[in-house]
C-alpha cells in the first residue's frame, strides 16, 4: 500500500468558530482562503486546507484533531498564543529532526508548532 501523496485538509469541531478564527489569525497568522459564516472556515497553508467547522458541519466528528504546522522559529509565539487567549504547553527536543512546541487553543484543542533542527529556539 503506498502512502498518502500529500495532507489535503485537516478541521477542527469548534464550539465558537468566529473566536477561534481571531485566534488562528491573530496567533499564528493563518490567511483566510474561504468562509460560511461561521460553518466552516477554511485556511490555506502551503498545498494543505486547515478549517474550523462548527459541530453541525462536522458530523459526525464531536471533537478536535491535533495539527501540526512547521515553523522557521518559535520567536514571540508564546506572547501570542497567551495574547490570543491560548496557553504554551511546552517544547519537546527531538535532537537531529528538530523541536515540537505544543500549545492549547481557548477551546482546549492541541497545536503543535514543528521546527527543524538548525533554525533559532528562544
Amino acid at each position: 500500500m503506498e502512502s498518502p501523496k500529500r495532507l489535503q485538509s485537516v478541521f477542527v469541531v469548534a464550539e465558537r468558530p468566529a473566536e477561534l478564527h481571531a485566534f488562528y489569525e491573530s496567533a499564528l497568522g493563518l490567511q483566510l482562503k474561504f468562509r460560511d459564516k461561521d460553518r466552516w472556515i477554511q485556511y490555506g497553508v502551503g498545498n494543505t486546507s486547515v478549517a474550523l467547522a462548527c459541530r453541525e458541519e462536522a458530523v459526525p466528528a464531536i471533537s478536535g484533531i491535533v495539527m501540526v504546522f512547521e515553523v522557521d522559529d518559535f520567536a514571540a509565539t508564546a506572547e501570542r498564543v497567551a495574547a490570543s487567549g491560548g496557553e504554551v504547553l511546552g517544547i519537546r527536543d527531538m535532537g537531529s529532526h528538530g523541536a515540537v512546541l505544543s500549545l492549547r487553543d481557548p477551546e482546549g484543542n492541541i497545536v503543535q508548532l514543528f521546527k527543524r533542527q538548525g533554525t533559532p529556539t528562544p
